[in-house]
């Protein structure tokens, strides 16, 4: 190989090896972006209800009520697994505390004991309900929902909703003695701290029950009572504001219509030869002359 040959290779070599680090200098000296925020988000606090035979015989209904935490960018991509076993019925999202929810977009991937939820959010109050069946086909029942540790929890608060007519509900984790609530149901709450990622969190539910009718059932409830108290409306998809503004623009462009109609009817009206205007009583047209109405005969004012 000539000089003038192993020049240029080294020169197209030394080109190749320079366009390869700009990259590499470039994501060295960037500052971290939304992505790098987005991929370990945590909640704030959750508060899980466990609500065993409420409004389904034979499985317990699990309601997940989280809000990210304030320092999370929004918007953020959140992933929780829950049982395989389990029937999703809602992802929701809300734009406060126990607010409105809103129908939340997710996606649905089962591998193995879990099924995953994949979904981005906007706000930082979601709330996830599925039933998930008790075990056994005695009286004797049982239920087992274990946090799997997916993402920090700063507080988790727990409580579980005694089945009506039960006998000898044991809850592990214990939660204390429990509180009649306005349903007439006992709920037993405690705080039980935060949660690293990967730290799981099993919560045993053991009672009796011989009476197969589900606590609504028992109690009488509504169909409108025999769900929880933020649960997701008919019009979860359509926001009540933007239906409120929807209904504005159109009753302004209908009044900007009429408007614009009773303003071209006048000029026409003014137009037209031998006219005179229209009665003040009940707004008939006026011939040139007439000094009473011929509709109603009331006498004609002077403009």
């Amino acid at each position: 190989m000539t000089l003038a040959g192993a020049a240029m290779l080294f020169a197209s070599r030394m080109t190749i090896v320079v366009f390869a680090a700009i990259p590499l200098c470039a994501f060295a000296g960037a500052p971290p972006g939304r992505d790098t925020a987005q991929a370990t988000p945590r909640f704030a606090n959750i508060e899980l209800d466990i609500w065993p035979e409420f409004d389904r015989a034979r499985a317990a209904l699990v309601i997940l009520k989280g809000e990210l935490a304030a320092d999370l960018v929004l918007p953020a991509v959140v992933s929780l697994r829950i049982p395989a076993s389990s029937d999703p019925t809602a992802v929701a999202f809300a734009r406060a505390p126990r607010a409105e929810l809103f129908n939340l977009e997710h996606e649905r991937t089962s591998a193995g004991a879990f099924t995953t939820l994949r979904f981005k959010t906007s706000h930082r109050f979601i709330q996830v309900e599925f039933y998930d069946p008790l075990v056994g086909d005695t009286s004797d029942r049982r239920f087992t929902y274990v946090w799997p540790g997916d993402l920090a929890v700063d507080r988790l608060t727990v409580r579980v909703q005694e089945p009506a007519v039960a006998r000898g509900l044991l809850v592990k984790p214990d939660l204390g003695i429990g509180i009649n609530g306005p349903d007439g149901l006992l709920y037993r709450t405690a705080e039980l701290g935060a949660l690293q990622p990967g730290k799981r969190l099993p919560i045993e539910i053991r009672y009796t029950k011989t009476d197969p009718r589900t606590s609504a059932e028992i109690l009488g409830l509504k169909a409108a009572d025999s769900r929880p108290p933020a649960t997701i409306g008919s019009g979860a998809g359509f926001p009540g504001w933007l239906l409120i503004v929807a209904v504005s623009a159109v009753l302004l462009v209908g009044a900007a219509a009429t408007s614009l109609w009773w303003r071209r009817r006048a000029r026409a009206s003014a137009a037209r030869p031998g006219d005179s205007g229209f009665c003040h009583q009940c707004g008939n047209r006026l011939a040139a002359g007439d000094r009473f109405c011929s509709k109603c005969g009331a006498l004609v004012r002077k403009s």
